[in-house]
């Protein structure tokens, strides 16, 4: 820090001597002088340095940049130039992945500057409110996305840029190879858009441990983000709109292959270490498999987007990122909670003078489950506030407390583990009691504890609460601003056919709204086939079996030979695996495919015992014009012919 006040002296003295400058960022950016209040570092490892610097114009905020010195900022601004390049492409084919690409310059030799996007936090830094462990944690995102967009339409619009922006991201970095991504240079604004910082690494240049890459995944996408995507911890309808953005954003950048190879090929002899020979380029030339079909190509990212959610060597980086950061933590960080957007205080709230938890609800959004009223008096004549807070809310704020007074001067908190039936009316009701004698007695602790601004902060009232006074709204599916109300039972299956040299193409992509099963769980569904009429029972397909959801994504091909091959076709269809890649209903003629029907049932798989049927489709080729590809919601029912 002294180091730096002493930089900056030299830069006020500058200033005095030459009026103003020119920021290289950008010949636009007039600046009269330094700010150094606002003027600090980064705790990586080159150090970069904070700085503000007073704008020219008496009515624009002061400009914020980050200096760096250490760094090959030319690989920044190539790496930028090339996302720059892939928004493009996809606003131009009508698509808008509302990415956040700020402006880079590198002013010499392992120098440069970088724009500072405003509002925008690490994801280290959002989870950390959840605790050390908060990579490791589901809430964390979407918590805090809530905390900032609190009105119901701010906090859907918010969602939506999270989505398409995170959808663009992992696109983005997985066909660039960009590496050692953790949580310290991923971030997020308050207005849902997610966007990567910090390019040192790319073309599949990873940081080792070892023998061991620290990027272990395709791309960074952990059940957090998910949990922000699908409303809750369940699939939802959503994440099928994530996945086919992911999908249509890849396809678009692989039309334009040889651009990309062009303009970086262009550049091998510029010295940059790790775009310097032709095997640099030939990763992106394999990340972006030019020679495969955009339905191989769907079918192929799909996996690395389930390859992604389910590593948890992500996770344990972000994890190990925490740690790795705790030394540069100042002793003088006050815990706050992740839920309040912003500290209360005993003299900002007024005093406290009774606390009472009236009663337990029933919520369903954004997750099923039971939320505390309480109600907060305080010392003013009339003055009486009604909060709302989950069992989870309370564990934290007891949490964080531990972390400012020794357990002596603090109430035993109720155990989470409930010995017995785990949900429902009863455990709410016992942990009403519970809780209740918790805050009393915590208002009542010693006025250290009672006081303090963390429990001024807890009580009070959220704009959730503002609006909930007074009101019981009825619930609002998580993704009732994405999916159309359903008008059958059985959900709606989302398919691609298409018809092309006598071979019949079928995708099954996404389900939706699969009834749950009687005993009240998810199913765990896949899709079986049949192209009508087979007496033989050649033409019999299925998927993958989902678990434990009621809104399965696939993107699979259904696989499989046409009946007209005779009977070694038809054995050698039976003989095929049922996930074997890229086949198709092959040797059908036109005059034929017009006699066929597709019969399409979803299942959910019980093990020993029969298969539950959750609902199936039967489909007229007739009715489909497949001179081009057919893709939409067929809705699921009992036995009958469905339509698009």
């Amino acid at each position: 820090q002294g180091i730096l006040r002493e930089g900056l002296e030299d830069v006020k003295q500058f200033f005095k001597a030459n009026g103003s400058c020119r920021l290289p960022l950008s010949p636009s950016l007039l600046v009269k002088g330094i700010v150094p209040r606002d003027c600090s570092y980064f705790n990586s490892n080159a150090v970069p340095l904070k700085l503000s610097f007073q704008n020219v114009d008496p009515l624009g905020e002061n400009i914020r940049v980050i200096f760096k010195c250490g760094d090959d900022l030319r690989q920044d601004m190539l790496t930028l130039q090339m996302i720059r390049i892939m928004n493009k492409i996809w606003v131009q084919e009508g698509l808008d992945m509302r990415m956040v690409i700020f402006r880079c310059f590198s002013t010499g030799r392992g120098r440069g500057m970088v724009e500072m996007i405003p509002n925008a936090e690490t994801l280290r830094k959002i989870q950390v409110e959840h605790g050390v462990t908060g990579s490791f944690k589901d809430r964390p995102l979407a918590d805090w996305l809530q905390k900032h967009n609190p009105e119901e339409d701010e906090y859907e619009k918010a969602v939506e840029n999270f989505i398409y922006s995170c959808a663009g991201c992992c696109v983005a970095t997985y066909v660039l190879g960009i590496c050692d991504r953790h949580n310290d240079n991923i971030m997020l604004k308050t207005t849902g858009h997610m966007f990567h910082i910090d390019f040192g690494r790319f073309l599949g240049h990873a940081q080792m441990f070892g023998n061991i890459k620290r990027d272990r995944a395709p791309f960074v996408f952990t059940s957090d983000m998910a949990y922000v995507i699908n409303g809750g911890d369940k699939p939802s309808s959503r994440f099928h709109d994530f996945v086919d953005l992911c999908c249509q954003a890849y396809n678009l950048i692989r039309k334009h292959t040889h651009l990309f190879l062009n303009l970086l090929g262009l550049m091998l002899s510029c010295g940059i270490p790790e775009l310097s020979d032709l095997e640099d380029l030939k990763y992106v030339y394999d990340a972006l498999r030019p020679q495969d079909s955009d339905a191989d190509a769907t079918t192929y990212f799909t996996r690395l987007i389930e390859s992604s959610l389910g590593s948890v060597a992500t996770k344990l980086n972000f994890f190990i990122h925490n740690l790795a950061q705790m030394k540069f933590t100042g002793s003088d960080a006050r815990p706050t909670l992740s839920f309040a957007p912003r500290t209360h205080t005993i003299k900002t709230s007024g005093r406290i003078r009774d606390v009472f938890l009236c009663r337990h609800e029933r919520v369903f959004n954004p997750n099923k489950g039971y939320t505390y009223v309480v109600k907060v008096q305080r010392e003013s004549p009339g003055e009486v506030a009604f909060v709302q807070r989950t069992f989870e809310e309370f564990q934290e704020l007891h949490n964080k407390l531990r972390l400012l007074f020794p357990s002596s001067l603090l109430p035993s908190f109720p155990s989470r583990f409930i010995i017995g039936r785990s949900r429902g009316e009863a455990v709410a009701e016992r942990r009403k009691e519970e809780l209740n004698g918790y805050i009393w007695h915590l208002i009542h602790a010693a006025p250290e504890v009672a006081e303090c601004d963390l429990i001024y902060t807890f009580f009070h009232p959220l704009p959730r609460d503002e609006k909930a006074a007074g009101t019981n709204p009825t619930p609002k599916p998580a993704d009732a601003t994405w999916a159309r109300p359903l008008g059958k039972v059985g959900g709606e299956v989302k398919l691609s056919i298409s018809y092309k040299n006598n071979k019949l193409f079928i995708m099954v992509m996404h389900i939706r709204g699969l009834p749950p099963l009687q005993d009240g769980n998810d199913p765990d569904p896949y899709v079986k086939t049949y192209l009508l009429p087979d007496p033989q029972k050649t033409t019999k397909r299925k998927t993958k079996v989902a678990r434990k959801t009621c809104n399965p994504t696939y993107n699979e091909m259904v696989r499989g030979m046409g009946m007209g091959m005779g009977g070694s076709g038809g054995a050698m269809a039976e003989g095929l695996p049922h996930s074997a890649p890229q086949l198709v209903y092959d040797g059908i003629p036109r005059g034929d495919l017009q006699q066929r029907e597709l019969r399409l049932s979803v299942l959910s798989e019980e093990g020993f015992w029969e298969n539950i049927l959750l609902g199936e489709v039967g489909i007229r080729l007739r009715d489909l014009d497949l001179a081009q590809e057919k893709m939409g919601w067929f809705a699921l029912g009992s036995r009958g012919h469905g339509t698009l």
